[in-house]
């Protein structure tokens, strides 16, 4: 290994630990009796000081190991010689969600009164919503639908001409999709919380001029359920059509359900559930932590701040999160145990295709999303439960009659596929009399809602457009 890489990860060292006192790391050398052919002094540190570099993963100078009794050496240890940082090398292979940085073609209704959030009394002054529509609101305003978005997700579910980019529901929203804009006047905004045009972290406080960053009152899924009604009252849509949503989305839809049930004409809830397991908390938890960790996020106070950003956290983050956003079988058949290059020396950099995948995934995630609006809008998906709202979850379900559609799939590890039984059969022992229920064998786990349109999209279309009149066989018999 080169000697300046040597240095750099020496100095990497000595910042993560605060360590600056050269003469520590100078009794360091002399301690492993290492020879002068191991340690060189850098004569371009400040006047007055002396710095050594520890090479790292070299053949070690140590006597024992590289000298004979008579002078001679033998060579009995090769070290590993890595090149960090580790180059991104992705070869890039089958479906994936199109999510972009979103910055334009939305629209943003404001509200000026304060509005009141679930938790600690939190109060914003104002309240913007970015939103987005497709198709025509028709004379009677009774043919809305409301597309709920997932954690990530801006308004831009489907391109159009203000915003020509792929939407991150593309091809399941247009003439003749799922959701048919013929048919339907579709509806999707930017969550509260979120950093695409609506009120969160990233957004100015009108009060003092300045981002809000941590300030920014704690949210909830009620809270984000209120504020898109806001919205609706605002285009004077009194009833929806429907509403569908998935993952976040999907507790949004069900939550709406709950709230208003006098404004829902029907709900689809994806991959979702009626309060988050602990599993899920765990994995969005380490998500946090990811962020919170790394120096840069300066307590969520990094915004204009020159090379402040805190991209590592947020890329670890993604990480994680991607882990379970598909599912094994998938990467079974996708990556297998593929190396990135065939007949190269293994190190500790990425070897597995699967291992480039998923830094990949970070990378390319990592500047799209605002941090600090992930930590907020996860840890509402944290304290969902919809039971909360009301004396219990068996009160929660009654008031929902508007009729339901769950869909599930088998190979979601986010949200495992018995949370969506659960809803089903808890909105079936409500009485409501119109529940549908689809267990999808997609391979594509949680990210099944993005990808399967012919599995996802073909429930949905069939729901939003069935008149309803007769009731399927699921809504007779009991799982």
């Amino acid at each position: 290994m080169k000697l300046v890489q040597c240095a750099k990860s020496l100095r990497l060292f000595q910042s993560s630990k605060g360590l600056t006192n050269y003469k520590i790391w100078e009794n360091v050398g002399k301690s492993l009796s290492m020879s002068n052919q191991c340690w060189k002094k850098d004569e371009k540190t400040e006047k007055g000081k002396s710095e050594y570099y520890l090479p790292q993963l070299e053949t070690p100078c140590y006597k024992e190991f590289t000298q004979t009794e008579n002078g001679g050496t033998q060579s009995n240890f090769k070290g590993l010689e890595t090149d960090f940082p580790c180059l991104t090398r992705n070869k890039t292979t089958g479906p994936e969600p199109d999510y972009q940085n979103v910055t334009e073609g939305f629209k943003v209704f404001t509200s000026t009164e304060p509005f009141h959030m679930r938790y600690n009394n939190g109060i914003l002054p104002e309240l913007k919503i970015a939103y987005e529509t497709w198709g025509t609101l028709n004379e009677t305003k009774s043919n809305a639908v409301l597309v709920m978005a997932g954690l990530s997700a801006s308004s831009h579910a489907k391109s159009h001409k203000d915003n020509p980019l792929p939407g991150w529901w593309e091809k399941f929203v247009g003439p003749g999709c799922a959701i048919d804009t013929n048919e339907f006047f579709v509806i999707c905004t930017n969550n509260l919380g979120g950093c695409y045009g609506s009120s969160g972290p990233s957004t100015i406080n009108p009060l003092t001029n300045k981002r809000y960053a941590t300030t920014f009152p704690i949210v909830s899924i009620v809270d984000m359920a209120k504020a898109q009604f806001l919205l609706l009252d605002f285009l004077g849509i009194e009833r929806l059509h429907a509403s569908v949503g998935s993952s976040l989305g999907g507790m949004l839809s069900l939550m709406s359900a709950a709230l208003y049930p006098e404004r829902m004409g029907r709900f689809v809830s994806i991959s979702s559930c009626a309060s988050s397991h602990p599993s899920s908390i765990a994995i969005r938890y380490l998500q946090r932590k990811c962020i919170m960790s790394d120096p840069n996020w300066n307590k969520g106070y990094y915004y204009d701040k020159p090379g402040g950003y805190p991209k590592v956290g947020m890329k670890l983050a993604r990480e994680l999160a991607t882990m379970t956003y598909r599912s094994g079988p998938e990467w079974d058949l996708r990556f297998g145990r593929g190396f990135i290059e065939e007949n190269e020396n293994v190190s500790l950099c990425p070897t597995f295709t699967i291992e480039s995948y998923i830094e990949y995934q970070g990378e390319t995630f990592s500047t799209k999303f605002d941090p600090n609006s992930l930590l907020y809008i996860s840890k509402a998906m944290d304290l969902f439960n919809i039971g909360e709202e009301y004396k219990n979850t068996e009160e929660a379900f009654k008031r929902i009659q508007c009729p339901a559609m769950i869909l599930g799939v088998q190979s979601d590890i986010l949200f495992p596929i018995w949370q969506q039984r659960e809803l089903y059969q808890l909105l079936q022992k409500s009485g409501n009399p119109a529940v549908t229920f689809y267990e999808l064998n997609s391979i594509y786990g949680h990210d099944t809602f993005l990808l399967d349109l012919n599995g996802v999209g073909a429930a949905v279309k069939g729901f939003l457009e069935t008149n309803l009149k007769q009731y399927g066989w699921n809504t007779k018999h009991q799982l």
